[in-house]
């Protein structure tokens, strides 16, 4: 379920305290392989847990423009970003030793055409595809394991 649908305008984040809630984008990266849909998880490169691509707010890039920027830079995506997101989820992003920033994570769909061998991050994470269902239980964040497990690109309006 979405709570948001059209089209997004480019957003301008303000700069904050450490302590107040930070917005990210993440790339739901998919594919259909055997009429069945597959979904893209990259470790961090920090503790290696599975995650989705995603990052900061870029000037002049809509969020979901701002989601596949991320998933090209973290896992060689090339594909399309679909103005719709799909949910969000809240996370801690571990920086220094104690220092600790709320995130929240706004969830775009990008449909995966290909993945490049060569892209800025390559050979700092691990790439694995895996089912709505597997995905979900590979994730920490409930929220988003709810997003994975509920995912069905054929539920996408474009």
């Amino acid at each position: 379920m979405s709570f948001y649908s059209g089209h997004q305008m480019p957003l301008t984040v303000k700069m904050r305290r450490k302590t107040e809630m930070r917005t990210q984008f993440a790339a739901l990266c998919y594919r259909i392989t055997r009429d069945k849909p597959e979904i893209l998880l990259i470790t961090s490169r920090g503790s290696k847990r599975w995650i989705l691509p995603k990052g900061w707010p870029k000037p002049g890039l809509t969020p979901a423009r701002g989601a596949l920027s991320e998933a090209w830079e973290e896992a060689g995506v090339k594909g399309q970003a679909i103005d719709i997101c799909l949910g969000v989820y809240s996370y801690y992003k571990v920086g220094e030793p104690g220092d600790k920033l709320p995130c929240l994570a706004l969830v775009y769909p990008v449909k995966v055409k290909k993945l490049s061998d060569d892209f800025p991050e390559a050979g700092q994470r691990r790439l694995k595809w895996a089912s709505p269902k597997k995905a979900a239980k590979m994730v920490i964040e409930p929220e988003l394991r709810e997003i994975l497990r509920n995912f069905d690109p054929r539920l996408l309006r474009r």
